[in-house]
């Protein structure tokens, strides 16, 4: 009696196993495909956001809440609320801009949920009273995942000293 059981859950733990087998790579395609981190194609439309002057319409990108962002001036925003309050006064100042993100962007994985970028910027601007702003921006920027959506938690922008 014993060998008939111990057949038993020797028979029931192989079935196990070969359903475990089974269903670890649907597991690891599903989990590989939702955590897919930001590409540069992604950068590039963050950037092309900030081309309709409209800090609004990024809201889209920048996670809600208590996040440090550095920007030329001042020395910091505390949260995107006062980011796209401080950048809509600077972006009142620009008639036209484009912004290409350049091809020495580095994406860098920091775990499932964390992804950190550096990129340089290409920056030409037509302002308001008709001089132009070009320039070579350096860009850092740190996404994490919220609820399916890579969101900015933390950037730094500059411009290096003439």
């Amino acid at each position: 009696m014993r060998h008939t059981q111990f057949r038993k859950l020797s028979n029931l733990l192989a079935l196990l196993l070969l359903v475990l087998l089974m269903a670890l790579p649907q597991a690891q395609a599903v989990a590989g495909a939702t955590t897919t981190p930001p590409d540069k194609a992604y950068l590039q439309r963050i950037w092309s956001g900030w081309e309709t002057l409209d800090a609004s319409h990024q809201t889209q990108f920048y996670a809600q809440g208590p996040h440090v962002f550095f920007d030329e001036a001042p020395l910091k925003y505390d949260s995107w609320s006062q980011f796209e309050t401080g950048v809509g006064k600077i972006l009142t100042s620009i008639k036209r801009a484009t912004f290409t993100v350049n091809n020495d962007a580095q994406i860098h994985r920091a775990g499932n949920n964390v992804v950190w970028a550096t990129a340089t910027i290409s920056q030409h601007a037509l302002l308001q009273d008709g001089s132009r702003d070009n320039a070579t921006l350096r860009w850092t920027v740190v996404f994490e995942k919220q609820n399916g959506r890579w969101l900015i938690v933390h950037e730094h922008v500059s411009r290096p000293a003439p």
